[in-house]
């Protein structure tokens, strides 16, 4: 009996694994059955990925992406600016504005009142339309024909590089007052401001002539209290005593005080001259008869 369990423990030992055995089959069966199925070797195993690289990649992509976001809102912000004055008025463009408002040519003719008269025209559509600042001397250009024309474009050429849109509305008027406004029309203009008074004219009147010289006197005009004291001395004397003594500093305050003391003496004059005319009463008369000198 004993012999018998040490044969069989033996024979379990002695026993050698095979092929196919299923312990071994799983490891190396599938490359083996792969091969034998497609006939064609496995390809290698790819490259490990160079994560350094690629991040750098990444990295540039973003980098290009933000340049060029940032350059089309800088693009976008230009182009909102630039239009921003045409979108009033339902959008209509400023040119297209002004030419409906039918605006004067000037050809360079030398007669200076005409001349005058031409600039004195495109500050009143300016005002009209609320032109702005920038686009003043574009628009008025656009009006000059034949000499003046040619003068202003030998203007660009000799004096300005970058084009009429960076000449100021008050660099094109001294030009073209140098240019079409003789020297001696232009110092009558200024004399007649330094003597200019208010007279038989009403304070408006007054003040629209005053106004119309001051273009010929800047370096009078450009201080504002300088520019008021004018003002003031040239009004008639009993307004000028009164705005003295209130000593206003700004030419809107000057004017609206002065239209008030006139339309104040005006209520007063009306109401004296119509006591004037009511007919006198039988007492004052008498009143007056014996009040009345007598002569021997």
């Amino acid at each position: 009996m004993l012999h018998l369990q040490t044969m069989a423990t033996r024979g379990r030992r002695g026993v050698v694994p095979t092929w196919g055995d299923a312990s071994t089959r799983g490891s190396q069966a599938p490359a083996q059955q792969a091969q034998d199925q497609t006939g064609v070797p496995l390809p290698p195993p790819p490259p490990p990925v160079d994560y350094g690289a690629l991040m750098q990649g990444l990295v540039h992509e973003m980098q290009t992406q933000a340049q060029t976001t940032t350059a089309l809102q800088a693009q976008v912000q230009v182009q909102a600016q630039e239009p921003a004055h045409e979108a009033v008025f339902g959008g209509v463009p400023m040119m297209e504005r002004f030419r409906r408002m039918t605006p004067p040519f000037f050809k360079g003719e030398s007669d200076p009142i005409l001349a005058e008269s031409w600039l004195r025209e495109m500050e009143k559509i300016f005002h009209a339309l609320r032109c702005a600042e920038e686009d003043r001397v574009t628009l008025a250009t656009y009006m000059l024909q034949e000499r003046a024309n040619v003068w202003w474009s030998s203007v660009l050429r000799t004096q300005f590089t970058d084009g009429a849109m960076e000449v100021t509305w008050a660099e094109f008027v001294r030009l073209f007052r140098a240019k079409y406004i003789l020297e001696h029309v232009q110092d009558r203009m200024e004399q007649e401001f330094l003597t200019l008074t208010q007279g038989s004219m009403s304070v408006l009147e007054y003040e629209a002539r005053f106004a119309e010289l001051s273009k010929y006197v800047p370096h009078i005009v450009a201080d504002e209290r300088r520019k008021v004291k004018k003002f003031i001395m040239g009004l008639k004397p009993s307004l000028r005593t009164r705005l003295v003594a209130l000593g206003h500093r700004t030419m809107e305050e000057a004017l609206s005080a002065a239209c008030m003391q006139e339309a104040e003496m005006e209520v007063y004059l009306e109401e004296k001259r119509a006591s004037l005319k009511r007919p006198e009463s039988t007492f004052q008369r008498q009143d007056r008869k014996k009040k009345a000198p007598t002569f021997q």
